[in-house]
């Protein structure tokens, strides 16, 4: 069951489904496309040349705990496959702990709470959240 941004996750949930399967995570990450709890990013823009920040602040994961995103792009450019497997590396982190934290909310009895809250829940194809910069050509082909 392929269903994809943690939007769709958050909503799937809500309505009981409890088993997912997703490529998304890699295929973005494999193009640069970096999810974080601010919104998506695409590493390949300019503007992060010379960023010595990490992907998302506070993750915890080897990409961001070890490279900036000016190194990551630099990767990319570089036609390094580091770069990809550093992005896909994140965002299976990111999806990781937007499970864990959907798991605690259930027991907490939550869970309607961070749907409503958490800005990782409005992240999709068209979210508002954050530094989108997706073009719609693309965001048409990658909504599974």
């Amino acid at each position: 069951m392929g269903v994809g941004y943690p939007r769709d996750i958050v909503t799937a949930v809500m309505a009981g489904i409890d088993m997912f399967d997703c490529v998304l995570p890699t295929r973005n990450g494999r193009n640069a496309y970096a999810f974080t709890a601010g919104g998506a990013i695409r590493l390949r823009n300019a503007r992060f040349a010379a960023d010595s920040g990490p992907i998302e602040a506070d993750c915890p994961c080897p990409a961001c705990r070890r490279f900036s995103r000016g190194a990551i792009r630099h990767f990319f450019f570089a036609d390094e496959m580091l770069g990809p497997v550093l992005v896909s590396l994140h965002n299976i982190w990111f999806y990781q702990r937007l499970m864990h934290d959907i798991r605690r909310a259930i027991a907490n009895g939550t869970m309607a709470d961070l749907a409503a809250n958490d800005p990782r829940s409005r992240l999709g194809p068209s979210e508002t959240v954050g530094l989108v910069d997706e073009p719609s050509s693309r965001r048409r082909h990658e909504r599974t």
